[in-house]
């Protein structure tokens, strides 16, 4: 259920906000907002998040303390290397379509080991995976052809790449928000030592040329 009550942000004033807690996490400066008693009983009956996050589930990745966000603030979906599946595009368009957010990001991170899989599976002594590892690191190999060099930092970004031009390409609702300009899908890698976000890949406007 959406909150009828809340003001609805642009794509570009919602990725200002997500860059601002950002900025305080990397300072060291975090205001833990919307984390206490009278925050969890509001949601009780209803959510409203600003922000559909889609990122890979390393135990480093804690979206709501990267961005110092709190309770009903991100609409979150993990799962290994953040690769692309239908259940993933699914989870993503309910909060575009049922609770109107304005922002997709799509988080990936340095030193990534399901990257990494990928990159060594391509190897000719390379081991077999388990059935199921297997399978999810598939969704990354294509990236390991199509980046500059077999480092795992430039196939990390084409993976990003990928991954964001697979979710908007194969979801007709994504796109059509996009084109209408209610909605921004941001690619960003997180670095796991400075703690900063960098956006990589946009589509749609967040207001970079402002």
């Amino acid at each position: 259920m959406t909150d009828t009550t809340t003001t609805r942000r642009t794509p570009a004033e919602t990725w200002r906000e997500m860059v601002r807690g950002n900025e305080r996490f990397v300072a060291g400066t975090p205001r833990h907002p919307r984390q206490d008693v009278e925050r969890r009983q509001e949601l009780a009956t209803a959510q409203a998040p600003h922000v559909a996050l889609f990122g890979c589930s390393d135990s480093r990745l804690a979206a709501e303390i990267i961005f110092d966000k709190g309770l009903g603030d991100l609409f979150v979906v993990r799962n290994a290397g953040q690769v692309i599946t239908d259940s993933v595009i699914a989870s993503l368009e309910y909060p575009v379509a049922l609770l109107d957010v304005p922002l997709i990001v799509v988080l990936a991170h340095d030193a990534c080991g399901a990257v990494r899989a990928a990159i060594d599976l391509d190897a000719p002594d390379a081991a077999p995976l388990p059935p199921h590892i297997a399978g999810l690191v598939a969704g990354i190999r294509p990236a390991v052809r199509a980046a500059a060099s077999r480092n795992p930092e430039d196939v990390g970004l084409a993976h990003l790449q990928r991954t964001v031009s697979d979710l908007v390409a194969r979801s007709e609702l994504i796109s059509d928000a996009v084109a209408e300009g209610r909605l921004a899908v941001v690619g960003a890698n997180y670095k796991l030592l400075e703690g900063v976000v960098v956006p990589s890949v946009v589509v749609g406007d967040i207001g970079l040329d402002d």
